[in-house]
């Protein structure tokens, strides 16, 4: 019984990490009820559309997947997605200050272009709106715990789409410096107290931590 509590509780804690933003998710179910309730097909739909749309919903998803191990690798302690450990300018953060909602806008534009439904026409829009309100929150929560550093990141990123050279750049950059999970590690590792009367090459750092590594 305690292992299966365990595990529950694992499940629960993951699935807490997924960006699921209520405006798309809603959407999506709405455009599917409304297509079966009454069509309303856009003319000339081809094979093309289908691919195009395939192209949109992997795009989509591939940034979104992007945004949440970005988030992670930076990371240290116990990962959670609606409580950020620190400010985040890394990789798809690099060149928009919220890749997941754009993300899930790509994935909401290609199901509507490869279903060929005219339903997403109404209610996309609505759903960005919802979200746009939930961004201009989550900017000024993000103000007051980050302060001057999140100013800059304003004034350095655009809100949803901004340069995809900046962000080549910038990834190439940062993915060079180590991770906070990496750094504790080894904080942790030199601050040890070492023993001088060990034998010379016997020196250990924490088993604990050398298993946080892998």
């Amino acid at each position: 019984m305690g292992a299966f509590l365990r595990v529950a509780r694992a499940v629960e804690q993951e699935a807490a990490n997924v960006p699921l933003p209520p405006g798309q998710v809603a959407g999506l179910v709405l455009d599917a009820v409304l297509n079966r309730l009454h069509p309303v097909s856009v003319p000339e739909r081809s094979g093309r559309h289908k691919a195009a749309g395939a192209v949109l919903v992997l795009a989509g998803a591939g940034i979104t997947g992007w945004a949440v191990w970005e988030r992670r690798r930076e990371t240290a302690g116990i990962f959670q997605l609606g409580h950020p450990e620190g400010l985040v300018t890394t990789g798809p953060y690099a060149a928009s200050r919220h890749p997941m909602y754009l993300g899930w806008w790509m994935i909401h534009a290609g199901v509507a272009v490869s279903r060929g439904s005219a339903w997403p026409v109404v209610t996309m829009p609505a759903g960005m709106l919802v979200e746009h309100l939930g961004a201009l929150w989550e900017e000024s929560m993000l103000r007051q715990r980050f302060g001057e550093a999140y100013a800059d990141y304003e004034r350095d990123v655009p809100r949803y789409i901004g340069s995809p050279a900046r962000l080549m750049r910038t990834s190439f950059q940062m993915a060079r410096r180590p991770t906070p999970a990496a750094t504790a590690i080894d904080d942790e590792n030199r601050s040890e107290p070492v023993d001088e009367n060990a034998p010379k090459g016997t020196h250990m750092s924490n088993p604990a931590a050398k298993n946080a590594a892998t």
